[in-house]
């Protein structure tokens, strides 16, 4: 009951601030020092966002934060420039700490850190999965200012590394509180909370709002201000919702449609397992598209040399399991398509939140076959809204069937070749070496792509 009493107090001042959210203009407005504010401009951040006019003077303040905010909306600017701030105040080696679910958006989170903080020479280091724990350690010994993380890989450091911990910590930050949550990090979370000092600020980011999420700001958070951009599960307005009802043996072909229809476009793929993203990557590759994969059986390089190349417009078409549907900042996707249908309606809410980012438009397909209507109504439900159907040519899908099935079947093959020189090599391959197969059928397969 506590609980509730306190989300009550503490969402009152949310109601005084939404009065005031139209005077702030700059980040010096909103009480950011000199210094932080010419790297934002350098930065090309302008103006601030929701978010961040919310968030920022509570936590300049000295106040414990509940961010709720849709992706793509600054959270990370929203947390990183009162940290910023309070260290210019009071210099410290670790500092401050940030959880995140994914690799990759750790990395993200550093590479802001690092760039808005370069002027003032902050240190930052990513301890993640996938990386060599040797040289981690060796970086902990240097002390940065900034930690960024992922629970499971940060809670072996403070287990194994001799001389690292958390007693001086001043900040905790935990960004995608849900996700972090929902992938079961609940244990390696309590663990990191009972090494780190009682008396800090803590600042819980989250797009919804779950159960879980409430019974980690009763352990973690001391009278916080929630500060709720979006309150209700929302999507992006500028981003156009589309459906296509399949039969799911033509899965594939549609798909090729699609991408043939919408052609120029630089496209987001996501599927809902590792091999089947392989497989989609190796399909497309074979009938002429630039596709790279991106999917948790990579190794971290290749992982973040994908998503480099795809960053770097280098391919135009990025397939992905649900890594990369949380935080990844890809300005320039036009179109994301869920071939897969995600199990949980939330997860439709983040995989389309990669497009239309920052004030642009996007374009989101859904492909629905006859397994998928129910899942399909509750994203419906969930979203509020009912989704129109995207216009198709079906005869038009039936003339590419035969070169599909015949790509299908090099893609096969390739996977079998991949699965045998893994277990020979133990090697990862992330597709972009082209093993022979392919040659043979791009030689008389030439794509036609429509203007």
């Amino acid at each position: 009951m506590a609980a509730g009493e306190e989300e009550g107090s503490a969402a009152e001042p949310e109601q005084e601030q939404e009065a005031a959210v139209e005077e702030p203009r700059s980040f010096k407005d909103l009480g950011v020092t000199d210094v932080l504010c010419e790297a934002c401009d350098q930065l090309g951040w302008k103006v601030p966002t929701k978010i961040q006019i919310e968030a920022i003077p509570v936590a300049l303040q000295g106040r414990d934060v509940i961010g709720l905010a849709e992706t793509g909306s600054g959270k990370t600017g929203a947390f990183a420039l009162p940290i910023l701030q309070a260290l210019l105040e009071t210099p410290q080696r670790l500092f401050a700490l940030v959880l995140t679910p994914t690799r990759e958006l750790a990395f993200q989170i550093s590479e802001q850190f690092e760039a808005l903080g370069s002027s003032i020479g902050v240190q930052s280091t990513v301890i993640v999965g996938g990386i060599d724990t040797m040289s981690q350690s060796l970086a902990l010994a240097k002390k940065p200012h900034v930690i960024i993380a992922t629970p499971g890989r940060l809670v072996d450091h403070l287990e194994n590394t001799k001389g690292f911990n958390l007693r001086a910590l001043k900040f905790l930050v935990m960004d995608e509180a849900d996700r972090i949550l929902n992938m079961d990090f609940e244990t390696e979370v309590d663990k990191i909370l009972k090494v780190i000092p009682r008396d800090r600020k803590t600042f819980l980011f989250s797009a919804t709002m779950t159960k879980k999420v409430q019974k980690l700001q009763r352990a973690a958070l001391k009278n916080p201000v929630k500060c709720a951009v979006s309150s209700k599960y929302q999507t992006v307005e500028k981003l156009q919702q589309y459906y296509i009802f399949i039969p799911s043996k033509f899965k594939d072909s549609y798909l090729v449609y699609i991408l043939n229809e919408l052609a120029g476009n630089s496209f987001m793929i996501f599927c809902s397992t590792c091999n089947n993203t392989q497989r989609t990557a190796l399909l497309l590759r074979n009938l002429g598209f630039t596709a790279i994969p991106l999917h948790g059986q990579m190794s971290q390089n290749k992982r973040l040399g994908s998503l480099n190349k795809f960053k770097a417009k280098a391919r135009s078409i990025l397939l992905a399991t649900d890594v990369a549907s949380r935080g990844l900042d890809i300005p320039h996707v036009d179109v994301v398509i869920n071939f897969d249908i995600p199990t949980h309606s939330k997860d439709y809410i983040h995989r389309v939140g990669r497009t239309a980012r920052a004030g642009r438009s996007g374009k989101s397909i859904t492909f629905v076959t006859q397994y998928d209507v129910e899942l399909f109504q509750r994203i419906e439900h969930l979203i509020g809204k009912k989704l129109p159907a995207f216009p198709m040519q079906e005869e038009e899908v039936m003339m590419l069937t035969e070169r599909v099935a015949e790509a299908q079947r090099f893609a096969r093959m390739e996977l079998r070749e991949q699965g045998e020189k893994k277990r020979s090599r133990n090697d990862d391959d992330d597709t972009e070496e082209a093993i022979g197969v392919r040659n043979k059928v791009a030689g008389g397969k030439k794509k036609k792509r429509k203007a």
